[in-house]
């Protein structure tokens, strides 16, 4: 059982080792669980103000998202884009993505933030402060909402 701690790197400080956790985990759901048809490695990991955060179990990641920083934001202010939000299938419903949201929230919670929910999963995001705007797109055949939240000071 993961104890909730929370690991957070950018690219270059992560381990072969963690990075295959992280990549199984993604392509585990993305691919194998939600039939996503596009490409998963976007080269946005490789960035130098991307932010990994996870859970882990041992070896296995069981949580993990990713904050982005987008040099021109593609919403009023929001230059922080969370994004690759997973739960491992067997750990959903314990709270561990509102655990890595409230860490998130609480570190990047003075600047506005975007990012874009698949619309099942929007009310997660919105008791972290996001709004949605704008219709519903389809990613990768997928409903997506785009969601807003304005930085807090």
């Amino acid at each position: 059982m993961p104890d909730n701690s929370i690991i957070q790197k950018r690219f270059g400080e992560l381990t072969t080792t963690e990075l295959y956790a992280i990549l199984k985990l993604r392509t585990d759901v993305f691919y194998i669980e939600q039939k996503v048809d596009e490409s998963e490695l976007d080269d946005r990991d490789l960035e130098p103000a991307t932010e990994h955060l996870w859970l882990a179990d041992g070896h296995r990641v069981t949580a993990y998202l990713r904050v982005l920083e987008d040099a021109v934001p593609e919403h009023l202010d929001a230059a922080r884009v969370i994004g690759r939000v997973v739960v491992a299938a067997d750990q959903r419903g314990r709270g561990l993505a509102q655990v890595l949201l409230a860490w998130v929230v609480e570190w990047f919670g003075g600047e506005a933030m975007l990012l874009h929910s698949q619309s099942y999963t929007a009310g997660l995001y919105a008791k972290f402060g996001f709004e949605p705007f704008g219709p519903e797109f389809s990613e990768a055949g997928i409903l997506h909402t785009t969601m807003y939240r304005p930085g807090i000071c």
